[in-house]
């Protein structure tokens, strides 16, 4: 029998039937108009997505009103998007995880049992003691997603860890950060450091801005556009930035790294690459040039289905605009197998360009050097998280998921103890069901931290309800930017419920681990207070402003002729990749062709929508009104061939038998048939999630060919393919 029972977390709260939120009905006596009463403000860093817009808090007597962004903000140009207003259905939900859950035994049946802090904290400090003598400290991990993570991650290298993994690593961006890495020696930032609002041509490869809703890119890309930018869309879907686009390339999907090589070959055989930059600046150009002479748009044509005159025409559209040239690094970056090969073509074609660290195509981010709080030292490590998984992956820089996921299972795993924070594992990492319930099966101690039930709670050993971003203290918000800049989130509201804020769960658990000296603060204010005071501001300050902007200090492009050493061990941008060959790899990006499509089925194309943060939000009442579910994609002459309409049901259904929820079809011709196309985070199982579980179809689960990439671990997700599973249509003749 196993250890761990998957448990419904809905039969344990509040059993009300799935109804409209109170606070979105209304009453029928009549209300003063908003914004009459008494108004106050309070500044917030958002946290419906990684953006971390700043903002304000409205109230009005009292009362939430609104979120809007703060004028000052350089990630949001005083500007929220749909999510960001959307923030406070995330405070005012009424699914909300309420209080402490741990897991007993009832008559032989596991289930969760409310229980106080003190006790639920009580329980993992001694779990997490006897992981520490018995194993070592390393021994217990955490897996994270999120800004007010750093609270755990605090706590668990005072007490001895530092293993810890995040999704946005393995299952997205992850890729293209050690790509650039690798090539210029450092990443493309998040936010990006894409200089779009001065370029004259922006280069999309599957980067769906407008789609994805990322504040400050999609202003940015929109004054581009105002200004006569060319935008040029690689795409095998008609998206949102394809409508805008002077050139929309609708390349057969997994080819995009034959059409880059092509490129490159384009610019170096008719002589447009920037010479002078990458004499000063790169090695390799010799191997690159030899490298892709066989890339020729005659044969590329063969494998994208990209006319060569199209191929030659947009790389001369590049040239004759760089430097202002952007070819975006775009951000889910997890394909094909060769991710961070691909997104080392993308990089080695900026160089070409001459549009690194350029006016037009990169600029050079500056934050603030704010220093740490004095605390003791943390204790020397024994294990790295690479030690889960010996030999793999060797230029993965953090913790690959599926690797410590892996190497949580069997007696002998190396992981005794999880602390999960923020990330719903079963939704996120693609066929990942079975290798988890392992996992948690074999642990010894899993924590979950979450505002909300979600699917992941329900492998719990104890489930810590955290207040949401309205209701505390994180830190200081210190992104790299066009200057530098610091944001301040605090609470407007006290904690609902018997929720708490991270910092205070992470200082409580730690008093109960004797790790009182990493905790000296009654209050987390207190902390950010003395760090603010270290850069000529306080809290008083930010509370009344919430951001504050300094003076760069260092140009934001290159200067001219200027010697510059890189990141990198040449000092140089490098085109040929010593590193790689060092460790077995190709130096350069190499094209091999994608799996073929099997006869009958379709290749499964993800993405988001504007409405929602994968499903992170998908359960939040403001943002459900606007978007309930996700709709499939079917081209007219699939639709046809199998008779489905606009409006139909249909359930998936993956090659090894996997069967999705029902999702509603709409037919267009966007997309060519040989793909589907639906939003990802729908689909939920967990029945606590009142609004959107059940609804719609969730991609993750139909997921099982999985190309992993050699160098740095990432989940190659898009080499899969589905059916049709016809459901009949509502309300249509039995």
């Amino acid at each position: 029998m196993r250890r761990r029972e998957f448990i419904k977390v809905s039969s344990l709260l509040s059993a009300t039937a799935a109804t409209a939120p109170t606070f979105l009905l209304g009453g029928c006596a009549a209300k003063p108009l908003p914004g009459t009463g008494n108004v106050t403000a309070t500044p917030t860093i958002c946290d419906m997505c990684f953006w971390k817009c700043a903002g304000h808090v409205y109230k009005e007597d009292g009362e939430l009103w609104k979120i809007t962004g703060n004028d000052d903000d350089l990630h949001s140009g005083g500007r929220l998007c749909t999510r960001g207003t959307g923030g406070p259905g995330a405070y005012l939900d009424p699914d909300r995880l309420k209080t402490p859950l741990l897991r007993v035994s009832v008559d032989g049946r596991q289930t969760f049992q409310p229980v106080s802090w003190d006790q639920a904290l009580r329980f993992i400090a001694s779990k997490m003691q006897v992981i520490a003598d018995t194993h070592g400290p390393e021994r217990m991990l955490m897996l994270n997603h999120g800004a007010g993570s750093s609270h755990f991650r605090h706590l668990l290298r005072a007490y001895g860890s530092n293993c810890h993994a995040e999704p946005a690593f393995a299952q997205c961006r992850g890729p293209r950060d050690v790509g650039f890495r690798l090539t210029f020696g450092e990443s493309a930032s998040s936010p990006e450091r894409t200089d779009m609002e001065n370029s004259r041509c922006i280069v999309l490869l599957g980067s769906h801005i407008g789609e994805n809703l990322h504040n400050g890119q999609v202003q940015t890309l929109a004054e581009a556009l105002n200004k006569g930018v060319t935008l040029i869309t690689v795409d095998p879907r008609f998206s949102v930035p394809a409508g805008k686009s002077k050139y929309w390339l609708p390349i057969k999907p997994g080819t995009d790294m034959a059409l880059l090589l092509s490129w490159m070959n384009v610019l170096i055989e008719e002589g447009l690459c920037d010479t002078d930059y990458l004499e000063h600046y790169a090695i390799g150009f010799e191997q690159v040039a030899e490298h892709v002479r066989n890339y020729t748009p005659e044969w590329v044509y063969l494998e994208t289905g990209i006319k060569p005159d199209v191929i030659r025409e947009t790389a001369r559209e590049m040239a004759k605009a760089a430097p202002a040239t952007v070819v975006h690094p775009g951000r889910h970056a997890v394909w094909y197998g060769d991710d961070t090969q691909r997104s080392r073509a993308i990089a080695m074609l900026n160089a070409l360009l001459g549009s690194w660290n350029r006016k037009g195509g990169f600029y050079i981010p500056e934050k603030i050097d704010l220093p740490s709080y004095p605390l003791p030292d943390y204790p020397e490590p024994k294990y790295r998280v690479s030690d889960a998984y010996p030999g793999k992956w060797p230029f993965a820089g953090q913790g690959v998921t599926n690797g410590v996921i892996d190497a949580s299972v069997g007696e002998d795993a190396f992981f005794k103890g999880w602390l999960v924070y923020g990330t719903n594992l079963p939704q996120t990492i693609p066929a990942v069901e079975e290798q988890l319930k392992a996992a948690v099966d074999s642990l010894d101690l899993v924590v979950v931290v979450e505002t909300m039930p979600s699917e992941m709670t329900g492998y719990a050993d104890v489930i810590l309800p955290e207040c949401t971003y309205l209701e505390r203290y994180d830190d200081i918000r210190n992104s790299g930017e066009r200057s530098p800049s610091l944001a301040l989130r605090m609470p407007a509201f006290e904690p609902k419920y018997d929720s708490k804020p991270g910092w205070w769960i992470a200082k409580r658990l730690g008093h109960r681990l004797g790790l009182d000296d990493y905790f000296p603060w009654e209050d987390y204010s207190e902390k950010l207070d003395w760090q603010l005071k270290q850069v000529g501001s306080s809290l008083d300050e930010m509370q009344k402003i919430g951001v504050k902007n300094f003076p760069r200090k260092t140009p934001m492009y290159f200067r001219e002729g200027e010697r510059v050493r890189f990141r990198t061990p040449s000092r140089k941008i490098e085109l040929y990749s010593q590193q790689l060959a060092d460790k077995g790899f190709d130096p350069m990006p190499v094209y091999t062709p994608p799996d073929p499509v099997p006869k009958g089925y379709y290749r499964l194309n993800y993405g988001r929508m504007p409405a929602h943060t994968f499903g992170k939000t998908t359960n939040n009442p403001l943002l459900f009104e606007l978007s309930p579910e996700n709709q499939l994609w079917v081209n007219p002459l699939v639709a046809s061939e199998w008779g489905i309409r606009s409006g139909d049901y249909v359930r998936l259904g993956s090659p090894k038998g996997v069967v999705s929820n029902k999702i509603r079809v709409r037919v267009t011709e966007r997309i060519g048939p040989d793909s589907v196309f639906m939003a990802h985070g729908f689909g939920h199982k967990s029945k606590r999630l009142r609004l959107t579980a059940g609804v719609g179809a969730d991609d993750a689960s139909l997921m099982s060919n999985i190309k992993i990439d050699p160098i740095m671990g990432g989940t190659g997700m898009r080499a899969n393919f589905v059916t049709f599973v016809k459901e009949r249509p509502a309300g249509a003749a039995t």
